[in-house]
């Protein structure tokens, strides 16, 4: 198998850091769109699982996280305007530059919790190109919360400044997940029962960072857009999508707002399959049991129906 890992320049001239990993005789391409305050590099162990599955598997960090900000961004930052947007090209560029096969093979995405939701509004603008979609640990519509969010990140990006950090929106977003694991030793736990994976987090530089004011706006606006019916009609017919989550996920809903995404998918026609993993919390991938997860998802890929 071979890895590589370098950056490719956007369309808009800012570099993002990716890695590659290539089975010999690939049978389809995976791409992984990690999670706010992550980097790609957590998806090391997934991704050798995949491709020994046979899958192409790529990766990129995002745009304010991991080695794409430390080369040349902002922590915690996407873009001065319409960073959703941007973030959801970046993943549409890096996927055209390192699938295999000029494009022949079939396309899975994989999206963990902010990385669903850039998958989510990906399918509603490319997914005629897209054979399936993963989305782990994702959420429900916020409705009133959501929009209040969004008002908060506004004023704040506009009074203090869109670069600087905001602890208080960083608490309302991070601290509420806490709510349901009080007198837990980390303020991480609501990651993983897996006390060992919760401290290889909170010891990596990368991971846990603050966000700034205007990544909650890009963030907030994101997650509406995503859910408006008509954006969601824009998905094709029959499209199949998995939804993966823990029923101790805080981001979920513990499983309420995840039957509430696949709801309004079956609505629109898509080919929905929800796995609950019971007494799990939101990453699947670093929890206790995370290796039948593993053959779970893999499985899954490798279906026909």
């Amino acid at each position: 198998m071979k890895v590589t890992k370098s950056f490719l320049n956007m369309s808009d001239g800012h570099d993002v850091y990716f890695e590659l990993y290539e089975p010999e005789a690939p049978i389809g391409h995976v791409h992984l769109i990690h999670g706010m305050a992550e980097h790609i590099g957590r998806y090391e162990e997934f991704a050798h699982f995949l491709a020994g599955k046979g899958f192409s598997v790529s990766g990129h960090d995002q745009r304010g996280h991991g080695k794409t900000a430390e080369r040349n961004g902002v922590q915690g930052y996407f873009a001065e305007e319409e960073g959703f947007s941007r973030i959801v090209a970046d993943v549409r560029e890096t996927v055209e530059e390192l699938r295999p096969d000029a494009g022949d093979l079939p396309l899975i995405l994989f999206g963990h919790s902010m990385g669903s939701f850039v998958a989510r509004r990906y399918i509603q603008l490319y997914s005629e190109e897209v054979s399936r979609a993963v989305l782990s640990g994702s959420g429900g519509n916020p409705g009133i919360a959501g929009k209040a969010g969004l008002a908060l990140a506004v004023s704040a990006a506009r009074l203090k400044g869109k670069t600087e950090i905001s602890p208080v929106l960083g608490k309302l977003t991070f601290g509420s997940f806490m709510k349901q694991f009080k007198g837990e030793e980390s303020a991480f736990a609501w990651l993983s029962r897996d006390a060992s994976e919760v401290a290889k987090y909170e010891a990596d530089p990368m991971s846990g960072t603050p966000s700034t004011n205007q990544f909650y706006v890009d963030l907030f606006s994101g997650i509406d857009l995503i859910h408006k019916p008509a954006e969601v009609s824009k998905i094709r017919s029959g499209l199949p999508l998995l939804l993966i989550s823990g029923s101790e996920d805080p981001v979920g809903g513990n499983g309420k707002g995840i039957f509430g995404a696949a709801e309004q998918y079956r609505a629109a026609g898509l080919d929905v399959k929800v796995y609950l993993a019971e007494g799990g919390r939101h990453e699947l991938l670093h929890e206790i049991g995370k290796d039948a997860h593993f053959e779970t998802i893999a499985e899954w890929m490798l279906s026909n129906d």
